[in-house]
């Protein structure tokens, strides 16, 4: 008699865990999604990842299709028990591999994730990963993704000078590129399906299969749907400064980019997000390209109270 009567106690209490458990959150808070940058892969975002949560809650099925390189045990995070998830995919010199390419098997990777969540995730993607999180968004109908923040990602492309422009292509100026990018070769190298050469906008529109599609700039059959389905997310956190040293303009970050005479022209292409208030900018002096995603000051004042 006893034992059954701890039985019968246990069972809503038994009962109560299946179902947290079976919505893919814990402790209220949605699952989180991280998509790393160029030359990048789980293990640089070990800091971030102990930032959101204290306990890493890693299903069998993670650690198995992603290879989750979150460390089981206590931390010094935020966000209690809440599940993270760095998808292994195209890390170090993979993230070179040509955008649409990676988009494709990050989706896979992303939709076995989002199945399990019906209350959603969030998505945080860094430098070149945020170009691939928007084609991922776009390109998925019924998506489940709650906040996307773009960490220090060039949305609107890149055009600079930088150490990894000239480690890339060290016969070239950036004023050069354009001819190596715009090619059929160079379009099967992810940094070409972002460059965007103010002063070549013909070429790029000609000859970019992947900025100018996702940008709406070239029309395609697709584009009015694609537009729709990103607009699902209930907000876009955008985030960058000026003391980045790669993303070139720093404003890229936030959909910003140079005329042709290389004046800044403000954010433009994200006007329904906006005015409906789903739109937050965060801007960080002093943070450079590789610190992003270990400053604590740019996850407690840009990041973590979009992450609930």
């Amino acid at each position: 008699m006893d034992t059954a009567r701890r039985t019968a106690r246990g069972a809503p209490a038994l009962l109560l865990l299946l179902l947290l458990l079976g919505t893919g959150r814990t402790d209220g808070y949605r699952p989180v999604v991280i998509v790393h940058g160029i030359f990048d892969g789980p293990r640089q975002f070990q800091t971030l990842s102990h930032f959101i949560t204290e306990v890493g809650h890693v299903s069998r099925d993670n650690v198995h299709m992603h290879r989750q390189a979150i460390p089981f045990g206590e931390t010094s995070g935020m966000h209690p028990g809440t599940e993270v998830t760095v998808i292994d995919l195209y890390s170090d010199l993979g993230s070179l591999s040509s955008l649409w390419t990676q988009v494709q098997d990050f989706r896979k990777a992303f939709d076995a994730i989002a199945l399990r969540a019906p209350d959603g995730v969030h998505l945080l993607c860094f430098s070149q990963g945020g170009l691939i999180c928007r084609a991922l968004l776009s390109l998925a109908p019924r998506h489940n993704v709650h906040t996307f923040v773009s960490l220090s990602s060039p949305l609107s492309g890149q055009y600079g000078d930088t150490d990894y422009l000239r480690w890339l292509f060290p016969s070239f100026m950036k004023s050069k590129v354009f001819r190596l990018c715009y090619s059929i070769g160079g379009q099967k190298v992810s940094v070409c399906d972002y460059w965007n050469d103010p002063h070549q906008r013909h070429r790029y529109l000609q000859s970019n299969t992947f900025l100018p599609m996702l940008n709406g700039e070239r029309p395609h059959l697709h584009q009015k749907e694609w537009r729709e389905n990103f607009l699902l997310i209930k907000k876009l956190v955008l985030i960058g400064g000026p003391d980045d040293g790669v993303i070139t303009p720093w404003q890229s970050s936030h959909f910003g980019f140079y005329n042709i005479d290389e004046n800044i022209v403000e954010m433009r292409n994200q006007e329904t997000l906006a005015a409906r208030g789903a739109v937050s900018v965060c801007v960080r002096s002093g943070v450079k390209h590789v610190e992003w995603h270990s400053n604590r000051t740019v996850f407690t004042g840009c990041i973590e109270r979009w992450l609930t």
